[in-house]
């Protein structure tokens, strides 16, 4: 050093002292040639060795690595992707790696001047879940941690953690970092958007959905998932369709940015010749097609599609439909795109699935409704028959005229029953869930049973059942009624008690014989003692069935069947 140097003009020399070694000693040998700087930790030097105006040399006890050591930690946080500074209990930023300078926008060797981290980072807001991370370090002396947003889509981790030291103001550390979780942030709201799409595509209220046709329903879902397809998931192109249980067709539900061509196209849930919907819809595996002009499974759907997603939708290992979104860029759908759109699709499943319920729900309310209709109108209807035909059995010898208008109170009795029973089977049978019985029974269909019983509950009970099967039910009271009812109409089976009121069993059964000889006939009986031996009576004349009560639905539905079969005369009605 030139004789005369100011000390301003010495070198630095910065020593780290350990409270052990004797740098006392070595201090007096180094004053006339340092401008000597002691610091008592580690996390002091780096400050120093990183800040404005760093020393020139350094000077630490122990091994002989431990500055070198120091230095590479010192660059090491300098070259940290995340931005990480040294602040003060007040926020001021005293030290900050190159990170922070390029994020904070801090102008070189600008930490002597530099304001408190939010003024500097000013668009910044706390959005939680710590509003006060500074103040809960200092309260807790342990680490906190928040999120910032800078706007929509910016958000940081940030973190405090307290380290030995003071500021040069006298306040207490804290190293603070800065970390982008944009991605992540984004990612988890839109999970939760997700979410939120899917209670609201299940919020189909049961009352007001009740009220609503078929036709009504399907259109308020579909705009919910136009809406969420094009603001959640922000495609512009999307075709949803739904697969027939029974053809394996796949029907279109909703399309939006479709060829017209490609929307109305038929297509089979089957891996061949039916693109990448019907392979999706057979394997229920999800397909992302990156190139369209090169992918041999790909039909042509949107105009100028260059790439496609398509995803099931599954409800209880079930394959409802498919999802299909497009755009005109190759290459354009992620992996993240993926996992968003299959997590949609379940929410899509499951409200297909709830509608499919209501649907179900619905139909069978008007089916049940429909069948108290019947029942209710069953007896009366059975007592104008009866009526009506001891009307016409009385007049049909005198006026012609009177005659005729009792037939047509006979046939639009019967036309009165026949619609609501005809609008009772459009009902069933527009859900494939409730098949009518009668495709089961086909001989059964069409056929004219007269039941003949003084229990209503047993005359109700033969309506329900057999007119599910799509027969034509009449049913009277006596024996009387019945042999009137059989020489106004034509039967295919009667189904009588064993003891009607008004005459004996035996004698009814040879009656009806002798007004059609070939016609089916099967008592009913309890458990109870056949003291008058009716039924031996009739099996000898020919009775080849006995029915019990209550009706025991299979048998009931077997010996009508068998009846007809075996049946050797022919019936006109």
């Amino acid at each position: 050093m030139e004789v005369g140097a100011s000390v301003s003009e010495q070198p630095e020399l910065l020593i780290l002292s350990d409270g052990e070694s004797p740098m006392s000693s070595v201090a007096p040998g180094l004053f006339s040639h340092y401008r000597l700087t002691e610091v008592n930790s580690v996390a002091e030097a780096i400050s120093r060795l990183t800040g404005p105006n760093p020393p020139e040399y350094c000077l630490v006890p122990g091994h002989s690595n431990t500055i070198s050591e120091t230095i590479d930690c010192a660059s090491l946080l300098a070259q940290l992707p995340d931005a990480v500074l040294k602040i003060d209990q007040y926020e001021q930023i005293v030290w900050a790696n190159r990170a922070a300078h390029r994020l904070l926008n801090i102008p070189a060797n600008g930490e002597a001047s530099l304001p408190k981290l939010f003024e500097l980072w000013n668009q910044a807001q706390i959005v939680g879940p710590d509003f006060c991370p500074v103040n809960s370090v200092m309260a807790t002396g342990k680490r906190a941690k928040t999120t910032v947003r800078l706007d929509e889509k910016s958000f940081f981790e940030f973190t405090v953690t307290p380290i030995p030291g003071n500021s040069p103001s006298g306040g207490k550390l804290l190293l603070a970092t800065l970390r982008e979780t944009s991605d992540e942030v984004l990612q988890q709201q839109k999970l939760d958007a997700v979410h939120q799409a899917g209670l609201d595509l299940g919020d189909l209220d049961r009352e007001d959905v009740l009220d609503l046709s078929t036709y009504e329903r399907v259109e308020l879902l579909k705009s919910k998932l136009l809406y969420y397809t094009q603001e959640l998931l922000e495609f512009d192109t999307v075709e949803i369709r739904i697969v027939d249980q029974e053809s394996g067709l796949l029907k279109p539900l909703l399309d939006f940015g479709m060829d017209p061509t490609a929307a109305t196209r038929e297509l089979l849930a089957s891996p061949q010749g039916n693109g990448v919907t019907g392979f999706v819809a057979s394997t229920g595996k999800s397909y992302l097609c990156e190139d369209t002009t090169n992918d041999p499974l790909y039909l042509p759907g949107a105009a100028g599609a260059k790439s496609s997603l398509t995803v099931p939708l599954i409800r209880h290992d079930l394959i409802l439909g498919t999802f299909n979104v497009e755009s005109p860029h190759p290459g354009a759908f992620t992996a993240t795109d993926l996992r968003f759109v299959e997590l949609f699709c379940r929410e899509v499943a499951i409200a297909l699935n709830t509608l499919e319920l209501l649907e179900v729900e619905k139909e069978t309310s008007i089916a049940a409704s429909t069948k108290r209709m019947l029942c209710e109108v069953a007896d009366p209807v059975d007592e104008i028959l009866s009526d009506t035909s001891w009307m016409f059995e009385r007049f049909s010898a005198g006026d012609s005229e009177t005659c005729d208008r009792i037939r047509r109170i006979l046939n639009h009795t019967q036309d009165i029953r026949k619609l609501i029973r005809d609008n009772s089977m459009i009902c069933n049978t527009e859900s494939v869930r409730t098949p009518r019985l009668g495709n089961a029974h086909p001989h059964l269909i069409g056929k004219r049973v007269l039941v003949v019983d003084m229990d209503v509950e047993v005359r109700k009970s033969a309506h329900e059942i057999m007119e599910q099967y799509d027969m034509t039910v009449d049913a009277v009271r006596t024996a009387d009624e019945a042999l009137r009812m059989v020489r106004t109409f034509a039967y295919h089976v009667v189904i009588a008690d064993k003891s009607p009121p008004d005459m004996k069993g035996s004698e009814m059964f040879r009656s009806l014989r002798e007004i059609h000889e070939h016609l089916p006939i099967m008592l009913m009986t309890g458990f109870g003692y056949d003291g008058e031996h009716t039924l031996v009576k009739c099996r000898e004349m020919g009775m080849r069935k006995t029915l019990y009560k209550p009706f025991i639905v299979d048998q009931l539905i077997k010996s009508i069947e068998d009846a007809i079969s075996n049946s050797t005369g022919s019936v006109t009605l």
